[in-house]
């Protein structure tokens, strides 16, 4: 990494700029990409998935550490020869053209596989709700955020921040914000600050039917969070599904913790 241009250098030489369209927002300090990787290792010889890499700030820190492969999932084709720059010939780096939303990680990777992304702001959630219910689990994830979006993550019951995305989150991961970032931190600098979360997938996370009906039940009763869960929770039974559940049916989803909220999920009928 050392007898590369900076990255800097390399966004000029390549004449990119980020695209808003893809939310995109560039880490170009190495001092902070090395942070944040030290925050998500060690990797112990594991893969590593690295989604929306752009000019490859955060990617020169992974190839500095002790992973066995690093996978690129890049939607912006202008980056590819950039990022083409990186590989140094050993079979560690593979750069995958596509949609982070819709590639199947389990065709890129085998075996434990951490996640480790400076996500784009517009997909960040949905991405993440991807790997946290989906067929194919991460070993760990460590992702930045919006730091708004960061604190909806780890936010508890009672919180302001406390909803849907908490609640499915912590209901199939531990997860803490590691690091805050300001926005000048970012080239072009967003309009707010980031934050980084790191997550571990629980053993016990809930089986695929069950955190469906988890998703069901936290949409109805965020979706009318001011609501009593007797109303809010109507359409999927109101008050005798609460009462099935052990849960106050005069409580508000904002004060229901994430084992209320898997007793209400485990009572909705399939």
């Amino acid at each position: 990494m050392t007898d590369l241009p900076s990255l800097r250098q390399s966004l000029e030489a390549h004449g990119l700029l980020a695209k808003k369209s893809f939310g995109q927002h560039f880490l170009l300090d190495l001092n902070v990409t090395r942070k944040i990787v030290r925050l998500a290792g060690p990797f112990e010889g594991r893969a590593v998935i690295e989604v929306g890499p752009g000019p490859g700030g955060l990617t020169r820190a992974l190839l500095e550490s002790d992973l066995s492969r690093l996978v690129l999932v890049e939607k912006d084709p202008r980056f590819l020869p950039l990022l083409s720059e990186l590989d140094d010939g050993s079979g560690r780096l593979t750069i995958v053209e596509g949609d982070a939303l819709r590639v199947r990680e389990a065709d890129l990777v085998e075996g434990p596989t951490h996640l480790v992304s400076n996500l784009p702001y517009n997909v960040g959630t949905p991405l993440l709700i991807k790997w946290l219910t989906g067929p194919w689990t991460p070993h760990a994830l460590t992702l930045m955020f919006q730091k708004e979006v960061a604190e909806r993550i780890v936010a508890q019951p009672g919180d302001d921040d406390y909803g849907r995305l908490a609640v499915i989150a912590q209901a199939t991961a531990t997860a803490k914000i590691v690091m805050h970032l300001p926005a000048a931190a970012f080239t072009p600098p967003p309009k707010v600050a980031s934050a980084v979360v790191h997550l571990v997938p629980r053993l016990d996370r809930p089986a695929p039917d069950l955190l469906k009906r988890l998703e069901r039940v936290t949409g109805a009763a965020f979706g009318q969070r001011r609501k009593m869960l007797r109303s809010s929770l109507k359409p999927l039974g109101g008050g005798s599904l609460c009462e099935a559940a052990g849960v106050d049916p005069d409580a508000r989803a904002e004060t229901i913790d994430i084992a209320g909220f898997l007793r209400l999920a485990e009572a909705l009928r399939p």
